[in-house]
């Protein structure tokens, strides 16, 4: 059975694959990324995969709300989730 999580990777690969080859990350950014994983440091790994997760939740949640014309709503937080 095929890890639904890995079929929707590699479909948004194949779609989007090209135009992110073009993206420039921050300076420094893939070298540190490839000195983690030679290291074998998964958890910071996962820290960032899961920043980058977080940050792209809201900002999907923030465009969604602003196309709806809704309100955004003003709680603040402490707590993070995916």
């Amino acid at each position: 059975m095929m890890n639904p999580y890995v079929e929707w990777f590699e479909n948004l690969r194949a779609e989007y694959g090209e135009q992110l080859k073009q993206m420039p990350l921050p300076e420094g950014l893939p070298e540190h990324l490839r000195d983690l994983m030679a290291k074998g440091d998964d958890e910071a790994v996962l820290f960032m995969l899961k920043l980058a997760w977080q940050l792209g939740a809201q900002a999907g949640f923030s465009a969604g709300h602003q196309q709806s014309g809704a309100e955004m709503p003003h709680k603040k937080s402490t707590n993070v989730q995916a």
